[in-house]
């Protein structure tokens, strides 16, 4: 498991939203000397978790100004090899166009947890020619973890003939972890030009049947939807959430396919011996909330703060994916929440689980610049000040 961040590991000391909603103010950046900011980046990598969450903390409260140099140098130059990985996060969540060299740097670093994070940079900053060095870096990419980050940012950039080609055959070869991720990434950016090669893998039961119901409702288009019936009809038990989610997402009968997966997620956490459905059904509904569906994300919260594991842990990582996918639902929703605090430990919960960690930085990124750029008194202002009080980041 890997270190939980600093906003997430003081969560079980936040007191109630009332008393956060009264302090009312997101934390200043604060002054702090060279020497401080060293032992706080130095401590990044430090395997004792409050000390590495406390400097994790320190780092992004510092201003801009001093943070950004000292995490540049740390992420190119720093002796440890974690630190490296965790100051290049951080410096993903300043927003500063100083980290793109770093990242374009990383690209080629032999440190496989720096190059993930740099095509995770790149997929969400796209730049003319970086589809043609991805592809070129996929030739040779074939760290477990790190492939799949490649494979998802190649994805967005889908408007390449080169991509579209390269990701079309990637869907029907190659090994089964690599297989699934790029049919996910390609549903998350609704690559229609895929959409051949995947309901073909929806055709057949196995390990890639749901990826590829998911991604069909995801792309949106139409031309699924006999598959998709067919598939009512045929594919097993466990597999009928995906299918009833995708049909919702192509607009056909939306409330009653919702309705079904909801009381699947209700079912298979009350009942012993399905945690295999649960697993299917939570990413299901999670699957329509990070497509817009609040009341999907809404449930699945409500499952999960009272649930004791096993039944926990599907609906929590259901619930974090939406964050990292539609992070401004996930933080309208928990916004509203009386019992942020058991929100947000589900949200800890998920994050410990997916370990994608600039998707979060991002997310906690989100969070505070929505703060910073919304009026004072706004609803959006006001969510996000919860937020920050609550998780304490």
């Amino acid at each position: 498991m890997k270190p939980a961040w600093a906003l997430i590991a003081a969560l079980a000391l936040v007191v109630s939203l009332g008393a956060q909603a009264q302090r009312g103010v997101a934390p200043p950046a604060r002054e702090t000397s060279p020497d401080q900011l060293k032992a706080a980046i130095d401590n990044l990598g430090k395997f004792d978790a409050p000390t590495r969450t406390a400097a994790a903390r320190a780092v992004r409260r510092a201003p801009a100004a001093q943070a950004v140099p000292a995490l540049i140098e740390a992420a190119a130059s720093h002796a440890d090899g974690y630190v490296r990985f965790r100051a290049l996060v951080l410096l993903s969540g300043f927003n500063d166009p100083r980290a793109r060299e770093v990242m374009s740097a990383s690209l080629d670093d032999p440190n496989d947890r720096l190059r993930t994070v740099a095509y995770a940079y790149f997929e969400h900053n796209k730049e003319r020619n970086m589809a043609a060095r991805l592809l070129k870096l996929l030739e040779k990419e074939d760290g477990e973890f790190v492939r799949p980050a490649l494979t998802r940012a190649l994805a967005a950039y889908g408007d390449d003939p080169a991509v579209q080609k390269e990701l079309s055959s990637l869907v029907l070869r190659g090994i089964d972890l690599y297989r699934g991720a790029v049919i996910e990434a390609l549903g998350d950016y609704q690559a229609v030009y895929a959409l051949a090669p995947i309901m073909e893998v929806a055709r057949h039961d196995g390990p890639l049947q749901e990826d590829a119901v998911l991604a069909m409702g995801k792309i949106g288009d139409k031309r699924a939807l006999p598959v998709l019936q067919e598939l009512q009809k045929s594919a097993p038990r466990v597999r009928q959430p995906a299918v009833a989610a995708a049909i919702c997402l192509l607009g056909i009968n939306c409330g009653s396919h919702q309705l079904f997966v909801t009381e699947t997620v209700s079912f298979s956490m009350k009942t012993t011996g399905f945690q295999d459905l649960l697993r299917a059904s939570a990413r299901a509904l999670g699957t329509l909330a990070a497509a817009g569906h609040e009341d999907a994300a809404a449930t699945l919260l409500d499952a999960a703060i009272p649930a004791r594991e096993p039944a926990r842990s599907p609906v929590a990582l259901a619930f974090g994916t939406i964050a990292l996918r539609n992070t401004p639902l996930a933080v309208k929703l928990l916004g509203t929440r009386r019992d942020l605090r058991e929100a947000a430990l589900v949200l800890r919960d998920a994050f410990d689980m997916l370990e994608e960690d600039f998707e979060e930085e991002r997310f906690f990124a989100t969070v505070r610049r929505t703060y910073w750029q919304t009026p004072e008194g706004s609803p959006e202002r006001k969510v996000a000040d919860a937020l920050i009080q609550a998780l304490e980041f």
